[in-house]
């Protein structure tokens, strides 16, 4: 056989070793038992089984929320910092990756002084030691043959953690979107709250004034005007809160849309109607909501980087065949740097092993064994804690409509109420503390029904929040 052939079945055999790397064999983990199932009970249709879309937001048709969203995306500084991590992640990958490479160096240097070798070859010959001034040029090449996988693995644990850094990139935009539109939905709820009050400001105290003019006629009492005024100071008292609230809400949303406090959104403190929802709220399966939510991808990308990582420190256990060569130059007059008679070279292959005594190495096998095992148990967390909190923010939406529901036929009933007893009082068939009492129910029943819509639009982000919506940043 000639060199050539010779050379080129070591290649052959090297590379089919290199393909057996150790460790295990990593294969994606199951999901528990029914974890595709139906999110919702049949008894409570407060949400289809259609596949939630990921620009979820744009379901309330609000201009100006869908543009709020936007901005979040392009501007929050949540989503800068995980981009920032995300690009960290590939440079190590790629870096990683390098390792496939042949690894290269390339020197040159001039040093003046004295040689130890040399003095004594002078000395040898009869000549005394001298100062030279040294010329060197190297260039050195290694190639690790990856004969037990200890590349490979790096590699692939790399690879799998910049999935896990994307993802976890990919949930900080689903909580940008979820907490943008909560913060919007606040501030409409609490100025529909505010205008609530302020109308029911305005009833109290036109009754107020009535009460006062009836006094004044003789048909009343003091104790009537007393009553009627105090609640009128009961109502305004609850305007300042709500304000307040509401300026709250607005400083929120500027802080996640990237903008100071002095740089509030035009027109969205003016907001009195929270967004509403035109059919019945998206869910999907459990199948979906798994595929669809990053967090549960981050589990399972950062479990494969765990097993990966046994696999790394499994090839440690065994040496590392490496092949160099190098080639240059070493000359003390310069002339001779660039003739033959200063070149050096070489080539051959080298072995690194950790042994026979490995102890620290196998201890390091045993820790990333754990590791991955510790991976495994946070990927069946995930999963259950997402499935979890897509059941609860589901049951609270549902007990939450029922709610509204509830709130709404109560108010209208309370309201034809107060109009009776305002007929009837007027007609002397009842009294003021009556009027006073049906008063006070109205007054309290518009409240509710404005805090459960707060609630109800609350419960429904929370909801498309849950089912991991928004990821793709609306695209």
């Amino acid at each position: 056989m000639t060199r050539r052939g010779r050379a080129l079945c070591i290649a052959l055999l090297a590379g089919a070793i290199s393909a057996c790397a150790l460790g295990p064999r990593y294969a994606a983990p199951a999901t528990p038992k029914q974890a595709g199932a139906a999110l919702l009970a049949v008894q409570s249709p407060v949400a289809s089984p259609e596949e939630p879309p990921d620009a979820w937001w744009k379901l309330y048709q609000d201009p100006v929320l869908d543009g709020l969203v936007g901005e979040a995306f392009a501007a929050n500084t949540d989503l800068r910092v995980a981009q920032a991590n995300l690009a960290a992640a590939r440079a190590i990958s790629r870096a990683a990756r390098a390792g496939q490479l042949p690894g290269t160096t390339l020197a040159l240097g001039v040093d003046r002084g004295r040689d130890a070798g040399t003095d004594e070859i002078l000395e040898l010959t009869g000549r005394r030691p001298r100062t030279f001034t040294f010329y060197e040029g190297m260039f050195d090449v290694n190639y690790e043959l990856d004969l037990f996988g200890h590349v490979q693995r790096t590699v692939e644990a790399a690879s799998a953690g910049v999935e896990a850094v994307e993802a976890q990139r990919d949930a900080a935009r689903v909580t940008v979107a979820a907490e943008t539109a909560r913060a919007y939905a606040q501030i409409c709820a609490f100025g529909e709250q505010a205008a609530v009050t302020r109308r029911s400001l305005a009833l109290v105290t036109r009754e107020s004034e009535i009460a006062r003019k009836r006094r004044d006629a003789g048909a009343g009492s003091e104790f009537d005007v007393v009553r009627a005024e105090a609640l009128v100071e009961q109502v305004r008292s609850t305007l300042p809160p709500l304000e307040g609230q509401q300026r709250a809400a607005v400083f929120q949303l500027t802080a996640l849309i990237g903008r100071t406090p002095a740089d509030l959104p035009q027109g969205v403190g003016a907001c009195e109607q929270p967004p509403q929802l035109t059919a019945l709220l998206p869910a999907g399966d459990g199948a979906s909501l798994l595929r669809r939510r990053p967090d549960v991808r981050a589990a399972e990308r950062r479990l494969a980087m765990a097993v990966a990582q046994v696999g790394v420190a499994t090839a440690d256990l065994y040496p590392r065949f490496s092949l160099s060569a190098f080639y240059g130059s070493v000359a003390t007059p310069w002339p001779q740097f660039l003739t033959a008679n200063g070149q050096t070279w070489g080539a051959g292959p080298s072995v690194d092993w950790s042994g026979p005594i490995q102890a620290g190495a196998r201890a390091r096998v045993m820790q990333s064994e754990a590791g991955a095992a510790a991976a495994m148990a946070g990927f069946d967390g995930t999963v259950l804690i997402a499935l979890k909190e897509a059941a609860q923010a589901l049951s609270a939406y549902g007990s939450e409509v029922d709610h509204h529901a509830a709130l709404l036929l109560a108010q209208e009933k309370v309201r034809r109420a107060f109009d009776v007893a305002k007929k009837q009082f007027a007609a002397g068939a009842v009294s003021n503390l009556d009027l006073l009492t049906s008063e006070q129910a109205l007054v309290a029943a518009d409240a509710a029904v404005a805090a459960s819509d707060l609630a109800m639009v609350q419960d429904q982000i929370a909801t498309f929040k849950a089912l991991g919506g928004g990821w793709k940043g609306g695209q």
